[in-house]
């Protein structure tokens, strides 16, 4: 790999040049500056960079001044001189260094706001791709069933549209297409299907099976955004507090939504947690 980026060399091939009192090989001077051996054989035979030194076997040997004079060519190379342009100008005596550079930066840094824009522009053109995709709220109505009111969308918004939880969800929901969200609807029916069998069979806060499916609403909630217990434990108590929530479980089975809250408080317990000063973290 090159370590001339550009025509700009780094301080490691600076280094390398300067610790290397008696030249440097036209093989290893390729290397450095990210050019082929052939390369710098043709710019030798058209008089554009030529080694200082020889061998006495007639090797080439490149040194300091050489390699700073190929650092040129490559720099005027990426504006988009020709060859023979590049040699007029760096064989020109009446030639101003300092405004020649003045200029290669001005060009370099036009080169950069354009750029920059077209990355701008490809990132509006990938956001309006990704929300194209995007369900509308008749689309969720239609995949989510009755049960699903599209107000509630615009009020969790209101509510935490300014949370990085939420800005990571919607980012995810940006991706999903149609069987993505029927996916999701399957899973969380079959969870709570779960959930209600559970209860109804008298499974207990606190035991194994109980805390299992904790974890399981838990990982159905991380799909959305990073949860943490105690951050399940907050989400649990809207459960029994928003009548809303309440209906939603206990539709399923009565009693659910507070069975729900409980077997989440008890796994928190065994993770160390007391679900009375849970906060949001």
């Amino acid at each position: 790999m090159s370590v001339v980026e550009n025509g700009v060399m780094d301080a490691a091939t600076a280094s390398a040049v300067d610790g290397a009192d008696d030249g440097l090989t036209v093989g290893r001077t390729a290397e450095l500056v990210g050019v082929s051996v052939r390369t710098l054989h043709h710019w030798d035979e058209i008089g554009l960079v030529s080694p200082s030194e020889r061998t006495w076997s007639d090797y080439r040997v490149y040194q300091a001044a050489d390699i700073e004079r190929i650092q040129q060519v490559l720099l005027h190379r990426e504006l988009g001189l020709s060859l023979a342009e590049v040699r007029a100008v760096l064989d020109d005596p009446d030639t101003d260094v300092v405004a020649q550079l003045d200029r290669q930066r001005a060009v370099l840094s036009e080169r950069l706001d354009r750029l920059r824009r077209m990355i701008a522009a490809v990132d509006r053109m990938k956001e309006a791709h990704m929300s194209e995709q995007k369900l509308t709220a008749q689309q969720q109505a239609e995949i989510l069933g009755d049960g699903w009111d599209p107000a509630w969308q615009d009020e969790a918004q209101e509510n935490w549209g300014d949370t990085p939880e939420w800005a990571q969800s919607e980012k995810i929901k940006a991706r999903m297409g149609v069987d993505d969200w029927k996916r999701v609807k399957e899973e969380n029916d079959r969870l709570e299907a779960d959930l209600a069998a559970a209860m109804t069979a008298g499974v207990q806060p606190g035991s194994e099976e109980a805390n299992a499916l904790a974890e399981r609403h838990r990982a159905s909630i991380g799909q959305w955004f990073d949860i943490t217990v105690q951050k399940q434990v907050c989400i649990s108590r809207m459960y029994v507090q928003d009548p809303r929530f309440t209906a939603h479980y206990d539709q399923r089975a009565e009693g659910l939504a507070a069975w729900l809250t409980a077997i989440i408080d008890a796994n928190a317990r065994a993770h160390g947690i007391d679900p009375a000063t849970a906060t949001w973290e």
